[in-house]
């Protein structure tokens, strides 16, 4: 028989999740020119693309823009995509097994991290991942309500998802009419009432997750301004030499410092972001969140130069009917795949998946948000993916891959035949995209978003 990875005989890859770190797996390994792959790649939902579709903020739509990349690898002859298929409920491991020589897991980090203090679990206290999947027409939090008849809202994190939850709160209707922002969520957010924001962080700006071009447009809303406490807004000197080379940093400290010294009052809201403060309480009466109890900070520095917060005796309650937690993010544990609690990842070795004791697991890999935890942008999981592929290639050469009893195309449709779902084609999604882009041309909008599954299915399978 001819060798595994030749066009008589080539290697069969899953990959479980449509999202960036999924395609760019195709695209490292159509680099490699001599070796023959088949791909079939597996997402629950029947819309490919992942956190770019459900994800990226609607009024970032150049980010989106790496669609067409991925389309580009989805039209070739050697991939097919099964949608509305999910892994753990649908098709096994062992199905996997059967069917492929490696399998690839890239199915990103969906869950919140708790704030972990009294009060978390009253009414109105929500995950940033929540309200963005909301806002972006994702079918699983499609009926999620969240009541903007609030004035005060704060958001606990400051990392670019919470800048993007603090942008579509602050923007007008108009702003936001021109996006592929969800329907119903335009709507609530046309008759929101909320006048105040604030983004609250643990330390200071030196140390902000937030890059320069999230920070940046939070001072150009229509109608709402942006200021920070003068006080908060100072880099301490250890701080600074710890960013002495850092050019992000830097540039995030100066728009920081620029919004301290901005007047403010013109506009009907105002987002206001904090520094050094850490919640420690969400208070409220009736089982409604009414406020936030955060402790005010001070930056030490420890021996190896590094600074840390630690808390002062000083307190402060910021008035709020809603929170959004968005202080980090950890992957779902998939069904016999070994997992790391505290990390929230997949457990692995430079995306090559391993047992307990550190021993590889034959045939099992990850790249993405599960193999890495949540840190990065799209083009992170690229090289993360790179990575991955390039130990995918070295088990290949060595015979280090599982064998699989029937590794044909047609042993994996029929697998997909009898998972007892409707499988949407990658040529059935595209009937889905088409409808979508069809009604967001006569509204003017990029897209118009179908968020119940069954219509997408009827569409798909129209």
């Amino acid at each position: 028989m001819a060798s595994i990875g030749s066009a008589e005989n080539p290697l069969r890859v899953a990959i479980i999740g449509s999202g960036p770190a999924g395609f760019y797996t195709v695209s490292n390994f159509l680099k490699k020119k001599n070796l023959s792959v088949e791909f079939d790649m597996y997402d629950r939902l029947p819309t490919p693309f992942g956190l770019v579709r459900a994800g990226v903020a609607p009024d970032h739509q150049k980010d989106k823009t790496v669609q067409r990349a991925y389309d580009k690898s989805a039209q070739l002859p050697n991939f097919r995509f099964f949608g509305n298929v999910e892994y753990g409920r649908d098709i096994s491991l062992a199905d996997l097994r059967r069917h492929y020589h490696q399998v690839m897991f890239s199915t990103g980090a969906p869950f919140d991290r708790n704030l972990g203090i009294p009060g978390e679990d009253l009414e109105g206290c929500f995950s940033a991942t929540e309200f963005v999947a909301w806002y972006n027409g994702h079918p699983d939090f499609a009926d999620r309500t969240f009541d903007l008849s609030q004035e005060n809202i704060a958001i606990v994190g400051v990392g670019n998802v919470a800048m993007d939850v603090a942008r579509i709160l602050c923007k007008t209707h108009d702003e936001l009419a021109v996006t592929d922002i969800a329907d119903h969520a335009l709507e609530v957010l046309k008759n929101s009432k909320v006048r105040n924001v604030y983004i609250l962080g643990r330390r200071g700006p030196a140390q902000a997750a937030f890059t320069p071009p999230e920070i940046k447009e939070l001072g150009e809303f229509d109608d709402a301004d942006v200021t920070v406490p003068l006080s908060e807004a100072k880099v301490d000197e250890a701080s600074r030499t710890l960013i002495q080379d850092n050019k992000n940093a830097l540039k995030n400290v100066e728009y920081i410092g620029e919004y301290a010294n901005r007047p403010f009052g013109t506009k009907s809201r105002l987002l206001t972001i904090r520094f050094l403060v850490s919640p420690i309480e969400v208070l409220g009466e009736g089982g409604k969140v009414e406020g936030l109890k955060v402790v005010k900070n001070k930056l030490v520095q420890n021996e190896d130069g590094s600074v840390r917060p630690v808390a002062s005796d000083e307190t402060e309650t910021i008035p709020a009917g809603l929170i959004f937690r968005s202080v980090g993010y950890k992957g779902k544990p998939l069904p016999g795949i070994p997992y790391h609690e505290d990390s929230g990842t997949i457990m692995n070795e430079a995306g090559r998946v391993i047992e307990s004791d550190g021993s590889p697991v034959a045939g099992l890999y990850t790249a993405g948000w599960i193999k890495r935890g949540p840190s990065g942008v799209i083009g992170t999981n690229k090289t993360c993916a790179q990575e991955t592929v390039a130990f995918m290639v070295e088990d290949l050469e060595a015979g280090r891959i599982n064998q699989p009893e029937d590794p044909t195309i047609a042993g994996a449709e029929e697998l997909t035949k009898n998972c007892g779902k409707q499988v949407i084609s990658y040529p059935e999604w595209k009937k889905i995209d088409d409808a979508e882009l069809a009604k967001g041309e006569s509204e003017g909008r990029p897209r118009v978003k179908f968020t119940d599954l069954a219509e997408m299915v009827g569409i798909a399978k129209s």
